[in-house]
């Protein structure tokens, strides 16, 4: 058996990898092996449907060391008028880029693709490919970047059950359907209500699937986030920190989770698809107005539950059934991204268990947990400024997650160190906003002293919202 050392053992070599990986090599001289599964660098977007794109503005995403895009707007399209959102290939290419062009040339890293981490007091993996197994002597920490492992369809099994002659496909298949053997669809149904299925939408309207030809299982409606508020531009101050004074507002006054939402919907900052049904579910979805206007031009929503059966006359559901047309194509979407997972501390004496500090931020909180890492020394103190936030999956849990998040930018605010890598770090975006204000520039102060006052109206909230475990 092959045997290496190394200071960090990093196991998963998607942006939470990676984004540790980046930070804690340009903070310390440390030597990091990274093992994943998949033959290159990227986690899940290696598997993901080819027309997928990032929800928020490449300025956040990937690691601190290399930007992601131009940093430019898109001029046309949904997204018209907002900074670009980088496709999947972009995304995978970018990220093979940061394993080729700053992690290994630094002497420092060490990878292993195609690699199942075994465990053990060894620390043992073994290659997919020759089954041949390497032990690894960790100096210091071994850190897990797969907690939070994301599911994406084509790596998912339906939980549902699907009778011989149904024709179903994953999002991956879509773009190859000029080159199957069988008929082209007369129909498609979207099985699944989250950002997958939202994104399928878009496509098959954007290829010219007529709207009438498109049914969609939703089973519960989702609050959308407006992308809107998430632009990193100085020319959209006052929006973005404007929307963060209301929302600190509406946690402030809202009585309900449901109150909560119905005061963002109000202030623009959270979108539904269908303004006759309420939603009830929240994962952080983003989408814009130009989206949203898209989708609802599809008119034959099914809100029956979840699928029981596909079968060919018909889709079985939990509360009824309905009648299915021949050389319908079903797409299953129904993977749930994200596996909710109680939250546990992050530094634990030889181990870290990255997850997320800032939400719904992933490589923004792997780096920071790679700054703390490399500056503090004792794990209680580490802890105390890395507390985890817990993944909301249905309303009533939001206050909650907002409220952690609010809680570590306030200990972040009061190291002066980290404030100012947060400052300057790229995957950040807002605080330079904030911190290149003009000291003349009375507009921008004047949103300013809103989010202040707004945000110790909210503070007044914590311990309501931190206790609330049911809706209300």
């Amino acid at each position: 058996m092959a045997h290496i050392e190394t200071d960090y053992l990093v196991i998963g070599a998607g942006a939470v990898g990676l984004a540790f990986a980046d930070t804690l090599l340009q903070e310390t001289d440390a030597h990091i092996t990274i093992v994943d599964k998949h033959g290159k660098p990227g986690g899940h977007w290696n598997d993901a449907y080819s027309f997928v794109a990032l929800h928020q503005p490449s300025a956040f995403y990937g690691v601190n060391s290399l930007p992601l895009g131009d940093n430019r707007k898109d001029v046309m399209g949904v997204n018209k008028g907002f900074y670009e959102l980088a496709s999947g290939p972009e995304v995978s290419g970018y990220f093979n880029k940061v394993m080729q062009q700053t992690l290994l040339p630094s002497g420092r890293v060490s990878y292993y693709p195609m690699s199942n981490y075994l465990g053990g007091p060894d620390h043992r993996f073994m290659s997919i490919l020759s089954g041949d197994e390497t032990q690894v002597t960790v100096r210091k920490k071994v850190v897990d970047a797969t907690y939070y492992g994301t599911s994406v369809p084509s790596t998912h099994t339906p939980k549902y059950s699907v009778a011989p002659g149904v024709r179903l496909v994953t999002p991956n298949a879509l773009a190859h359907l000029w080159q199957g053997k069988e008929a082209l669809p007369e129909r498609y149904v979207i099985v699944g209500a989250g950002k997958t299925a939202m994104d399928v939408g878009v496509w098959l309207l954007n290829c010219g699937a007529p709207a009438d030809a498109i049914s969609w299982v939703m089973p519960r409606d989702s609050w959308l986030l407006n992308r809107k508020y998430t632009q990193p531009g100085a020319e959209f101050f006052a929006d973005v920190m404007g929307a963060q004074a209301d929302q600190m507002q509406a946690l402030a006054d809202a009585q309900s989770a449901e109150d909560l939402f119905l005061r963002l919907e109000a202030s623009g900052q959270v979108l539904r698809i269908d303004p006759q049904h309420t939603p009830t579910m929240f994962h952080y979805a983003t989408l814009s107005e130009g989206e949203v206007a898209l989708l609802r031009q599809i008119k034959q929503v099914i809100r029956m539950g979840r699928v029981v059966a596909l079968e060919t006359h018909q889709i079985v559901l939990e509360q009824g059934h309905v009648p299915v047309q021949p050389n319908t194509l079903f797409i299953d979407c129904s993977a749930s991204a994200v596996e909710k997972l109680p939250v546990q501390p992050i530094f634990q004496a030889d181990k870290l268990v990255l997850q997320l500090v800032r939400i719904p931020q992933p490589a923004f909180s792997a780096a920071l947990v790679a700054f703390v890492e490399a500056n503090y020394d004792s794990d209680e103190r580490k802890n105390q400024l890395c507390t985890p936030v817990p993944l909301p999956r249905v309303l009533h849990e939001f206050p909650r997650a907002t409220v952690v998040a609010m809680m570590n930018q306030f200990h972040w605010g009061q190291d002066k160190a980290l404030r100012q890598w947060i400052r300057t770090s790229r995957l950040d975006g807002f605080g330079k906003l904030i911190a290149e204000i003009d000291p003349t520039d009375t507009e921008k102060l004047a949103v300013m002293g809103r989010y202040k006052a707004s945000a110790q109206a909210a503070m007044g909230s914590m311990g309501r919202w931190m206790g609330a475990t049911q809706p209300a």
